[in-house]
């Protein structure tokens, strides 16, 4: 049977391709003269933590009959004799001689089998036990838990996670996977040869820096979260991937609160027929209740299964977020806790398209109803090459050609809009009164977004469901805002369940969560440019009313249908 072919993309700060802190093994601190592990009330602890390694060379080992399940005896009538018995001074016979012969099964593990979990060995370079992903704790210098690419997660799924039927391969028995680095959570300082590389690419990898190449949050003190310019690469490397003609379909890893957002900008920005499926884990891999191994097993099976299908050759559900085998709509999902079931449909009017069973039986009840994906009015390909922007001038705003797109088509990194989320509590403002000199904060925001040299905008996370600002004074900044070529999207506060009304100065963003309506009005602005300008924002013409309202017009249209 032929298997599907899969793209896994990296993505930053993502748990799910993580794991605990590599810590020394007692059975290493015992031939080390090191003092044990103990639990945490300094008790000593029974067991080795066991880590998922290699073997070197194949070796032999004695596995005692009836050990793998404390009833397996109960019912030893049911088996088939043992390989042989190991004798009371541990050698191996083929035969029973005594009564206190145990049997076992022989068994030869060798390096093609892959990994087996083991005690950990290794030490510090001074000899001291390693505790943490650092050599001290808050020190600068530390290991990574994070993995460079999936290749070593989606093995350790294949080999070590047991399904419902008790079988493994999981993944590797349904589907080719190839890897790629979009913006991943590890990398390698030293750089790697190409023949060593597992994932795709050509050449050698060069020595690459956290913060720049790759986005990990540990050690906690060092994390670093990939800027916004990043996501003009995470664009176009997604988009080339789901253009390329190899796959069926991808999986998206990233950390757990940030998988949201860039699961509705895959929604709005990546032009494919195909299925992305996001995945993030609450616990990393190989920590107890860790649940991305599942998920990303789910993510496989929904693209197997062809659910996702319109019958005409499209996907009918966009991008997904899987998680605990729900299937998310990418524009409602949204992490809200950081265990299991902690994630939610927003907008409370659906949000949750399906499930996988417990049998690994995938079903989806419902689909979006607005735009996506290949339909998206927004997506990459429907991208114009440049826009008009607004700035800061000389003679005061001023208007200028501002490019979105590369001659090759790619989105450029200066061309990912500034879009700030204004959150306003009830009473807000300063002072009583008019006047806008108290709320300095705001003025900033605005002369920075104008000075900036970049498409920029704002999002009023306000009263629920209206999205209207508690300080008029504030919403009156804002409505001039709009005037120097800024628009203004309102929401509700927290995960609004009704709909924001349109005004005649700003964009309503219907149900959408602010994080969720800044992505939007950043595709926006990419698709639209800034409004036009009024040559005095606090007093413009009726002419050029009319030309903000029919500029609003256009953006009002995608957010009512995306």
């Amino acid at each position: 049977m032929s298997k599907i072919r899969i793209a896994h993309l990296a993505g930053p700060t993502a748990t799910i391709q993580n794991t605990p802190p590599l810590v020394t093994s007692n059975k290493a601190r015992l031939k080390a003269g090191l003092p044990p592990i103990t639990a945490g009330n300094g008790n000593p602890a029974t067991f080795d933590p066991l880590r998922a390694q290699k073997l070197a060379v194949p070796v032999k080992v004695y596995v005692e009959q009836f050990s793998a399940h404390p009833l397996e005896a109960d019912a030893a009538e049911l088996y088939n004799a043992p390989d042989g018995y190991i004798k009371a001074d541990g050698s191996f016979s083929k035969d029973k001689t005594s009564d206190t012969d145990k049997p076992v099964y022989e068994i030869e593990l060798t390096p093609q089998d892959g990994l087996y979990p083991l005690p950990y060995m290794a030490l510090q370079q001074d000899g001291s036990a390693w505790e943490e992903e650092g050599t001290k704790p808050m020190g600068m210098v530390h290991r990574q838990g994070f993995f460079p690419d999936g290749s070593r997660s989606f093995e350790e799924i294949d080999r070590l996670s047991i399904g419902a039927d008790g079988k493994v391969n999981m993944i590797g028995g349904r589907a080719e996977v190839d890897f790629y680095r979009v913006a991943p959570p590890g990398g390698f300082t030293k750089g790697l040869a190409h023949d060593k590389r597992a994932d795709e690419g050509e050449g050698d990898t060069p020595a690459e820096a956290m913060g720049w190449d790759f986005f990990g949050y540990k050690p906690f003190h060092l994390a670093k979260s990939p800027p916004r310019p990043v996501l003009a690469k995470i664009t176009n490397d997604v988009q080339a991937v789901m253009s390329s003609g190899k796959y069926d379909g991808a999986i998206w890893t990233q950390g757990s609160p940030q998988v949201e957002e860039s699961a509705y900008w895959f929604n709005l920005l990546i032009d494919t027929q195909l299925p992305i499926c996001c995945n993030a884990a609450q616990r990393p891999q190989g920590q107890i209740s860790n649940d991305g191994p599942a998920n990303i097993v789910d993510s496989v099976t929904f693209i197997e299964s062809g659910i996702w299908k319109d019958g005409k050759g499209g996907n009918r559900a966009g991008t997904v977020v899987i998680q605990e085998q729900q299937f998310f709509a990418a524009r409602e999902v949204a992490k809200v806790d950081a265990r299991l079931g902690g994630y939610v449909a927003t907008g409370g009017h659906g949000g949750i398209l399906g499930q996988v069973t417990h049998m690994g039986v995938p079903y989806m009840m419902y689909v979006p109803a607005y735009k996506h994906t290949a339909n998206s009015d927004v997506n990459l390909t429907k991208l114009p090459a440049s826009v008009k922007a607004t700035r800061s001038g000389r003679s005061g705003i001023e208007t200028y050609d501002f490019k979105i797109k590369d001659g090759a088509g790619k989105l450029l990194a200066d061309a990912i809009p500034s879009v700030s989320i204004v959150k306003e509590g009830g009473y807000f403002a300063d002072t009583f009164g008019d006047d806008p000199a108290p709320e300095g904060d705001l003025d900033f925001l605005i002369r920075h977004k104008l000075a900036g040299g970049r498409l920029g905008g704002f999002v009023i996370e306000g009263l629920v469901p209206y999205g209207a600002a508690t300080s008029e004074l504030r919403a009156g900044m804002l409505r001039q805002a709009s005037f120097m070529g800024l628009p203004v999207a309102r929401v509700g506060r927290g995960y609004p369940e009704g709909f924001a009304d349109p005004d005649p100065w700003t964009i309503a963003g219907l149900n959408l969560t602010s994080t969720k309506a800044r992505l939007l009005l950043m595709a926006c602005l990419m698709k639209f440019g800034s409004l036009p300008v009024a040559a005095d924002p606090a007093n413009p013409t009726d002419v050029e009313v009319v030309a903000l309202k029919a500029a609003l017009a256009a953006y009002q249209q995608v957010f009512n249908t995306h």
